[in-house]
């Protein structure tokens, strides 16, 4: 493998569809070297598994993230339990974690009455996954890794995706829903491709991810990144606030936004009120920020955990229950609420 070149890396991973042309003008590199180390990443899996950027609550679900502990002991029971959690058509996410918590299943669920039948079921099939937490996401902001580029001028290519929060449920046309679930399914599919997937003209295509974008509904295509390949550590720090004054916490966002490890953001009801996903080429980064925010912030923070994120074995932003020939409609939106 040739020397990994980070601004490469961090142009990719970023934006998953961006040609390699434009990715060139970036870098003031030769398109042909670049089409060769970007094929070099992928083929050793540095980067991997593309992802697009849905924010789901405008078809009017919620996401609610779920802490397993102890559901396994050896490596065939996990892949017995990953396999029927992947087989649930409300689970968009699933990782492993490594510490007080196992395993991380994410649900987006059109109310919680449906979120709780879909976890009961689970339970039910998987009896050595009833001890675990629940969180109900609010919001959540996805930071570029702007630790991976060493030329700073790449930064201000990427900006901060907000997903989630109060909106107003959109309505999606046959040909709308047809796009985004090939899109989903395949991130990078070339327009070609997703012509003959949805029997649309490639015009048309292009002109409903434009206005799938312009209404901050696509909000991006990123690549997921093997960080054990990298010596990259990743952690999620769980907060849990006090005494917030708008004040405070608008300096408490700051820090964040500021803080180029800090890959992710979730403001959450239930155990803990913020969740920071941090990544750094070593431990002694992320302990770095763990010193500063709870010496910065000390009046703030109450009580904190902080626990190793390992493999991700899926990543999506909309699950596949939303898609009309693959399961029932999404319904309209109930007011959350936190289930024990």
């Amino acid at each position: 493998m040739p020397k990994l070149d980070h601004n490469l890396l961090y142009c990719r991973i970023e934006n998953a569809r961006t040609p390699i042309k434009q990715i060139a003008q970036h870098l003031n590199k030769s398109s042909q070297r670049l089409k060769y180390n970007l094929s070099v990443l992928e083929k050793e899996k540095i980067i991997h598994a593309p992802y697009c950027i849905f924010d789901y609550s405008f078809l009017g679900l919620i996401l609610f993230r779920v802490y397993f502990k102890g559901g396994y002991v050896g490596e065939k029971d996990k892949h017995k339990i990953i396999s029927e959690l992947l087989e649930n058509d409300y689970i968009s996410t699933i990782y492993e974690l490594t510490g007080e918590f196992d395993l991380v299943a994410e649900f987006l669920a059109p109310n919680p009455s449906r979120f709780n039948k879909e976890l009961k079921k689970i339970i039910a099939s998987l009896p050595m996954l009833n001890d675990y937490k629940i969180l109900l996401n609010v919001v959540s902001y996805v930071y570029p890794r702007h630790y991976l580029a060493k030329n700073t001028v790449l930064h201000t290519l990427h900006v901060e995706k907000i997903v989630g929060g109060d909106r107003e449920r959109e309505t999606f046309s046959s040909n709308e829903l047809s796009v985004i679930k090939n899109i989903v399914g395949n991130p990078v599919i070339r327009y070609s491709h997703l012509a003959r997937k949805t029997d649309l003209n490639i015009k048309t295509i292009k002109s409903i991810l434009k206005s799938l974008s312009k209404r901050n509904i696509v909000k991006g295509f990123k690549y997921n990144l093997n960080k054990e390949k990298l010596g990259i550590t990743a952690a999620r720090l769980f907060l849990k606030l006090h005494n917030l004054g708008p004040e405070r916490e608008n300096k408490l966002m700051e820090y964040i936004l500021n803080t180029k490890e800090i890959v992710q953001l979730n403001k959450t009801l239930g155990d803990w009120d913020l969740e920071l996903d941090l990544e750094a080429i070593d431990k002694k980064g992320i302990r770095v920020i763990l010193v500063q925010l709870r010496e910065e912030f000390k009046d703030l923070i109450e009580r904190f955990n902080l626990i190793e994120l390992n493999h991700y074995h899926k990543k999506s932003y909309l699950p596949k229950h939303v898609f009309p020939e693959e399961a029932e409609p999404v319904k309209s939106r109930s007011r959350p609420t936190i289930l024990s």
